[in-house]
């Protein structure tokens, strides 16, 4: 888990449907030692893991993600140019958690992603 280490919640709005985060990144992590030095550049991957976290969060429950239906990165997410960061989350529950999700800071998109989690 990489809430309060990586990132912090700063602002989590929530409704019967929708979550909207702000998170600041910790540009010191270790993490950013290694990937890249001098040029510091969340993973995609980790990106991914913060929605599942914010999700998790406001479920209350341990979630998995089944089908990635659409995923793109738009553009690099380095935590020392843009430390505060907002994450859009929209769901549908039928027998699994239909998710759109998006990160951005001011006009800046980082990924949009499609996907479902059991």
């Amino acid at each position: 888990m990489f809430l309060n280490d990586l990132y912090s919640i700063i602002n989590f709005n929530q409704s019967e449907d929708k979550l909207v985060s702000e998170i600041r990144l910790n540009a010191s992590h270790r993490l950013f030692q290694g990937h890249f030095p001098g040029m510091p550049v969340t993973p995609g991957v980790v990106q991914l893991q913060i929605v599942k976290e914010l999700l998790e969060q406001h479920f209350h429950k341990k979630i998995r993600l089944d089908t990635l239906r659409s995923c793109k990165f738009l553009h690099i997410l380095n935590p020392v140019e843009n430390p505060l960061i907002r994450i859009n989350i929209k769901w549908r529950i039928s027998e699994s958690m239909e998710v759109t999700a998006s990160a951005e800071s001011g006009e800046v998109i980082f990924f949009k992603v499609q996907a479902t989690y059991l």
